[in-house]
């Protein structure tokens, strides 16, 4: 008998808390499982999803000691509101929009209260190519601070595009917008970073060589 994992729903989750349970249905009946209260199925939607949610909380809010708890926030939101799922087959997409949207509050309090704390680069995971290299950690914390100074609105759409690779339907759909407003967000986005980052010695040569930036520099 799977035994339930009450870490998820009275404190953020981790890797160490909540077991592996071997669920091996589809997204449709981890839905359905959720929807009729089986014991197992918080704790399969976690070990499904929480890897892949961390990862694209970390490419939006750079990695510091919130993540943990934003992440439990998500699955928390998700487990409460399961029965609005429209399509049990977006159920993916569906996570990543929460994640978005509590990562999105995070960031709006952070600004508010004026201290953001993002983590080391090195720790971001798969973003850096050489993690061995000095520069490239400067880089990319250069990078987050930059993110730092851009709008809410734009610097997600452009996080979950281009740090996180998302196709454009895809970042549409996790930041509940449509497609063309994203395509909008993200031609403001692209061309704030650039004017941010040319100020930076370092960013500049990088900005000015990349054909990502060749319209706006």
């Amino acid at each position: 008998m799977v035994r339930p994992a009450p870490s998820l729903v009275s404190r953020a989750p981790s890797r160490a808390q909540v077991r592996r349970i071997g669920f091996t249905g589809d997204d449709p009946a981890l839905v359905e499982a959720l929807r009729r209260g089986d014991p197992g199925a918080p704790a399969a939607l976690y070990d499904r999803y929480a890897a892949y949610l961390r990862r694209v909380l970390a490419r939006v809010l750079g990695v510091d000691d919130e993540l943990p708890e934003v992440l439990h926030e998500t699955f928390a939101q998700a487990l409460s509101s399961i029965d609005k799922l429209e399509d049990p087959q977006r159920l993916k997409g569906w996570m990543v929009r929460i994640a978005v949207f509590t990562a999105r509050g995070t960031i709006r309090r952070r600004q508010r209260r004026r201290w953001l704390r993002f983590g080391a680069p090195h720790q971001i995971p798969e973003l850096s190519t050489d993690p061995a290299s000095a520069e490239t950690k400067m880089t990319l914390e250069r990078v987050f601070v930059i993110l730092d100074k851009m709008p809410t609105k734009e610097r997600i759409p452009f996080t979950l595009r281009y740090l996180e690779g998302m196709q454009l339907t895809d970042v549409a759909d996790a930041a509940g917008i449509s497609l063309s407003s994203v395509k909008r967000q993200l031609g403001k986005a692209t061309k704030r970073f650039a004017t941010l980052a040319k100020r930076d010695p370092l960013l500049r040569s990088w900005i000015e060589s990349s054909p990502r930036f060749k319209d706006v520099t």
